[in-house]
């Protein structure tokens, strides 16, 4: 008892500590900024109360593009990631040639700016005047999310493939499954479970650079505040973009703590990665 009150004594002081060392922190930089001699025409600029209402409801509305494009380029990205780590990751001179493309694929496309991706599918693909090929902005641009952060993905789920001991494949094999069936009941499963954490980080990342696709046009939360801004010559729109961002990424980064802080538990108390 005597030692579980001393914790508690001790939780609560560091709560304490912190709390006052954050308040301190908070209120030093408020009046560094407040008396900095631009202020006042910063807040004008950027931190306009009128702005921010008459901005709030185009960008939510262009925040729905963004998040649609992360609900379907997310699944196109886990799925192809995952069959470009397979090919990757399959055995035998006989494949050397589909794991040179598919490095090649993943080197390139790691390498490319996310940005020059887009403005290549977006202003390139419709210059070729090919029949049935979309000049949509939202759907190239989608299209360029998927080619970068494919690359990424693969990457991270090759490491994890990797990440399993070949003991686990050879003991497969040895009870009659062949290479397919010990990857697919075997390997994958540990695999995933490993790499649950950076695959969310991606997603994290991939949410925020929805934004991107405005560059080709299409209407966002980044281009309705661009709208608004580049009319009236007043930035507080990207600031609301901003924060609207940030506040969905900020639940998911914990979410993706919390998952990563309960695998590494578990993996310490010996239970399944």
């Amino acid at each position: 008892m005597a030692r579980e009150r001393y914790r508690r004594t001790r939780t609560r002081r560091a709560f304490a500590v912190a709390t006052a060392s954050t308040l301190a922190t908070a209120a030093v930089l408020y009046a560094l900024i407040v008396n900095s001699p631009g202020w006042d025409r910063t807040r004008q600029t950027f931190f306009d109360a009128h702005y921010a209402r008459i901005s709030l409801h185009p960008i939510l509305h262009g925040l729905w593009l963004n998040l649609r494009l992360l609900a379907v380029c997310g699944a196109v990205v886990l799925v192809a990631g995952l069959l470009m780590a397979l090919l990757r990751t399959l055995r035998g001179p006989v494949f050397f040639p589909v794991r040179a493309l598919a490095t090649a694929y993943v080197d390139f496309f790691r390498g490319l700016p996310l940005i020059i991706c887009i403005l290549l599918c977006v202003f390139g693909i419709p210059a070729l005047r090919l029949t049935g090929v979309t000049n949509n902005p939202v759907l190239l641009g989608a299209f360029a999310l998927c080619l970068t952060y494919t690359a990424y993905v693969a990457e991270v789920f090759r490491a994890g493939i990797e990440s399993v001991h070949p003991s686990q494949r050879a003991a497969a094999r040895s009870l009659g499954l062949s290479n397919a069936q010990a990857m697919r009941y075997v390997v994958l499963p540990q695999a995933v479970r490993r790499v649950v954490p950076p695959l969310l980080n991606d997603l994290v990342s991939l949410q925020k650079d929805t934004g991107l696709v405005s560059i080709g046009g299409a209407v966002d939360a980044v281009y309705a505040a661009q709208i608004i801004a580049s009319r009236d010559f007043n930035y507080t729109p990207y600031v609301i973009a901003g924060l609207i961002f940030v506040a969905i990424t900020i639940p998911m980064t914990r979410f993706t703590d919390w998952v990563a802080a309960r695998m590494n538990r578990r993996q310490s108390q010996g239970g399944a990665v």
